[in-house]
């Protein structure tokens, strides 16, 4: 079974974490690394605005984000506008693709398993169009997904909220272009499901929520086993190396190496 690197960031600012995927993406489409999933949390926090963005979805105006230290970002993922910040966690698949609708397909089938195997139910809504693409809880909007493919290769990917904190600037913008929707997360779900259980334990244990770093193992193996690969952890140092060191049949990264 092929392997598929998983780099576990933690926080870093967006404009990097967009150079380093660029980088990642050559070094994919020359087959100097294997298919890889960075994992991250975005401080300071942005919006970011996609293809298909409208000016009007940002109601308070740049100077008014600004002043609350949100940048506006400008990307070539699809979609519309969404936030990315502290609380939250990203992933940034840099892996081949064929079809771009069937990955996106993909992705969220991806997170509905990794909230499953968490005790959250939810779900994904094709049949409503474009405009709903992600995943869902009832109707509650936990995870946004947009992608960009450039000779068969991809960046961006998916955001999930894994605590409250991440819910607040969503209400600040026309989220998803949706002006009714409504979002939630990780912890949000695992607390009211802890009122519905009347305080009984559930799946989760004692209705404590993932931290941003279990969950993103979870994901990381759902995404792992959907795209038919082994995950395997990797350094940030490692993926450096590949930038600059030339592989010969094999990849390579700081002291791993797969042929």
């Amino acid at each position: 079974m092929a392997e598929m690197w998983v780099c576990s960031i933690g926080e870093i600012d967006y404009r990097s974490a967009l150079d380093l995927q660029e980088r990642l993406r050559v070094a994919r489409q020359q087959e100097r690394i294997p298919d890889t999933l960075l994992l991250l949390e975005h401080n300071p926090a942005v919006y970011t605005r996609g293809r298909r963005s409208d000016p009007n979805e940002l109601t308070m105006g740049e100077a008014w984000y600004a002043q609350r230290g949100i940048e506006i970002i400008e990307t070539k993922r699809g979609g519309k506008v969404t936030y990315h910040g502290p609380g939250q966690l990203v992933g940034y698949p840099i892996v081949r693709v064929d079809d771009v609708v069937a990955y996106v397909r993909l992705l969220e089938q991806t997170l509905v398993e990794a909230l499953a195997r968490i005790g959250v139910s939810a779900r994904a809504r094709p049949e409503d169009g474009p405009d709903y693409t992600g995943v869902w809880v009832e109707n509650r909007k936990i995870a946004s997904i947009g992608v960009h493919v450039a000779h068969g290769v991809t960046t961006h990917g998916f955001a999930i909220n894994v605590q409250e904190r991440a819910l607040e600037p969503f209400s600040w913008v026309v989220a998803c272009g949706l002006p009714e929707v409504s979002m939630t997360s990780i912890e949000s779900e695992v607390a009211l499901r802890a009122i519905g259980d009347g305080g009984a334990q559930n799946a989760i244990g004692a209705h404590h929520s993932p931290t941003l770093e279990s969950f993103a193992a979870v994901a990381a193996s759902s995404l792992a086993g959907r795209l038919g690969h082994e995950p395997r952890e990797v350094t940030l140092d490692a993926l450096e190396k590949c930038f600059v060191s030339p592989t010969s049949g094999s990849y390579s990264a700081g002291t791993l190496s797969v042929t």
